[in-house]
C-alpha cells in the first residue's frame, strides 16, 4: 500500500507566497512612513500650540504681561497649585517629544518686569519669545512659532525671530 496523500506546499507555490508578501509589504511600507512623519510632526505642532497657550496664561496671571524665558520656568507651578502652566513632558530646556527638539528662544529681557509668581527673577521676563521644534531623525518639517501665536513650517531650520513671519518660512493653515 504507497501513501499518495501529499500535504504542504510545492517550492513554486512557496516563492508565489513570498513574491506576493513581498509586493504587499512594498506597497504598504511607504504609507506607513508618511503616517508616522504626519503623527511626529501633528505632535510637533500640538507642542508649539500648548507652549503658546502655556505663555499667555503665564503672562496674564504669573509674569505681569511678560512671557516666561524657559519652558522650566512655564512647567514650575505657581502658589497653591500642584500643576505648572505646560506639561513635564515639555517642561525642559530644550524638550525632546516624538522625534522634535523643542527649543524657546527668549527675547531681550524686560528690566522693568518683576519677578514671577512661580520663581521667575526680576528683571528675567520677557516681552518676547520664540520656540522651534527642529526634527531630530528623520527628514520632516521645520516648525517655529513666537509670542504672535502663528505656527510657521519650512523644509530647513527657521531662522529666530520674535516678531513677525521668519523669513522663507510658511504658516500653517
Amino acid at each position: 500500500m504507497r501513501l499518495t496523500d501529499n500535504k504542504g506546499l510545492t517550492l513554486i507555490e512557496l516563492l508565489i507566497v513570498v513574491v506576493i508578501v513581498t509586493t504587499i509589504a512594498a506597497i504598504a511600507i511607504p504609507g506607513l512612513l508618511r503616517a508616522k512623519m504626519s503623527g511626529t510632526e501633528a505632535s510637533a505642532i500640538g507642542s508649539l500650540r500648548a507652549i503658546i497657550s502655556a505663555e499667555g496664561a503665564f503672562a496674564s496671571t504669573c509674569g505681569a504681561g511678560y512671557y516666561s524665558p524657559t519652558l522650566v520656568l512655564l512647567g514650575t507651578p505657581p502658589p497653591a497649585s500642584s500643576d505648572g502652566f505646560i506639561g513635564s513632558e515639555l517642561a525642559n530646556d530644550p524638550a525632546t517629544k516624538t522625534g522634535y527638539l523643542v527649543t524657546l528662544t527668549p527675547g531681550a529681557p524686560a528690566a522693568t518686569s518683576g519677578p514671577s509668581c512661580n520663581g521667575g527673577a526680576a528683571g528675567s521676563l520677557v516681552p518676547t519669545y520664540f520656540v522651534s521644534a527642529n526634527p531630530i531623525n528623520t527628514p520632516s518639517r521645520y516648525f517655529g512659532t513666537n509670542q504672535g501665536g502663528t505656527i510657521y513650517y519650512a523644509s530647513a531650520a527657521i531662522a529666530v525671530t520674535q516678531s513677525g513671519a521668519p523669513a522663507g518660512a510658511t504658516p500653517i493653515q
